[in-house]
């Protein structure tokens, strides 16, 4: 059965949030200071690099709910300098963008969201707004991969979009998030 274009942002909503927890448990195995070490990358440190995620995450999840945050997302540009911290912050913002794809139809995805840039409005269709922001999710976890690669911690596995026949092998990670595969697919 083809799952059609609304269950692929649906689990692009749940394959993001699978990564970010399965990246922030790695991290969880730093010190406060390897965490903030400076390191090669767009943003200097993983610290920086991870909250940049969540802020951004922040400011588009915000427009796609019809909100008007803006650039108000990334006033603090390190909200939660602990991993702990930042874990349970990027847990509930993965949960934000589950449950509003969670309600999106094949007509809502042509919606167009307005998105306040304090000195402009930028509109876009939702569908676009969606692959937008799930790139620049990839984008820069692909960077925090590389930093965490350079530390003790092993990096963990992140190229995967839920093989079939590794449901096996994301149980128990699944499991922690609550989820099942039904979660994820349907059914």
């Amino acid at each position: 059965m083809q799952a059609g274009l609304v269950q692929t942002f649906r689990a692009f909503a749940y394959n993001n949030a699978w990564a970010n927890h399965r990246l922030l448990t790695a991290c969880a195995g730093l010190s406060q200071a390897e965490f903030a070490a400076a390191r090669t990358g767009f943003f200097p440190s993983l610290q920086a690099t991870l909250n940049h995620i969540h802020v951004i995450d922040l400011f588009y999840i915000d427009a796609l709910e019809g909100g008007w945050l803006g650039p108000k997302a990334w006033a603090n540009e390190v909200p939660y300098p602990s991993v702990a911290a930042l874990k349970d912050a990027q847990r509930a913002i993965d949960q934000r963008l589950i449950v509003h794809c969670d309600a999106l139809t094949a007509e809502r995805l042509d919606d167009v969201v307005k998105i306040n840039r304090d000195t402009s409005v930028q509109t876009e269709r939702r569908d676009r707004l969606l692959m937008h922001l799930f790139q620049h999710q990839i984008h820069h976890r692909g960077q925090a991969h590389a930093m965490l690669s350079e530390t003790t911690v092993k990096p963990p596995q992140l190229d995967e979009f839920f093989a079939a026949g590794e449901a096996p092998l994301r149980a128990a990670e699944f499991r922690d998030l609550g989820w099942s595969e039904a979660t994820v697919w349907g059914g």
